[in-house]
């Protein structure tokens, strides 16, 4: 009796299928919750505008947290973060390193003032909202230790630099609030944001080179 082996492209039929559906959920969530804000949609209304079932999304994306979860990480560290990330890949002089975090930097807070703007105004009070943003702070911590740490191991860190100190100025810097001053609120443009960003960073975390003024 032969034995009928499962088609691969069934799989990938299936993956796609998933992803498609994911992301019309997301599609759905994103315009409910910029016109009526993150506290009062419902699950269902979510399901409802994707047309899905509510125990697909729940099969997704466990919550409504989950859902937001999604959202923003989809947005935050789409192709312009893949892009700025590229940059980076390969790179060993971490000086070098520390400069390039501004682009990523960039990356982000350009994704979210463009895609997620409407969301943040009309939830700007919400508490899921403001969990996921301390969520996301605390990822970029964590993602930019390796940063630091390369450039304790280089000798390359201003002398008078802690490694926890070090850190937590790269943190600060690349922060969302710096970004929002200084282009949102002070008018300057991304390009000139980045431009100082990477400047600062340097001067701020990196040793001058011997004889270098």
């Amino acid at each position: 009796m032969s034995i009928r082996k499962s088609r691969p492209y069934v799989s990938s039929k299936r993956e796609k299928s998933a992803e498609a559906t994911k992301a019309r959920v997301l599609q759905a969530a994103q315009s409910m919750f910029a016109r009526q804000g993150i506290d009062t949609v419902t699950i269902a209304g979510i399901a409802r505008k994707a047309r899905v079932s509510v125990p697909t999304v729940y099969a997704l994306f466990k919550s409504k947290a989950g859902i937001l979860r999604g959202l923003i990480q989809s947005t935050l560290f789409g192709p312009r973060y893949r892009e700025a990330q590229q940059r980076l890949e390969g790179e060993t002089d971490s000086a070098r390193l520390i400069e390039l975090t501004a682009g990523v930097a960039r990356s982000i807070y350009e994704s979210e003032s463009t895609e997620l703007g409407l969301l943040q105004g009309a939830s700007a009070f919400s508490p899921e909202l403001r969990k996921q943003q301390r969520e996301l702070e605390a990822m970029r911590l964590d993602m930019q230790e390796e940063r630091v740490k390369l450039l304790f191991t280089q000798s390359k860190s201003k002398r008078a630099l802690t490694f926890e100190t070090a850190r937590q100025i790269l943190w600060m810097y690349t922060s969302r609030d710096v970004y929002r001053m200084l282009v949102h609120e002070s008018g300057w443009t991304p390009d000139q944001y980045q431009e100082w960003l990477a400047a600062t960073l340097v001067a701020a975390l990196v040793e001058p080179a011997r004889g270098a003024r």
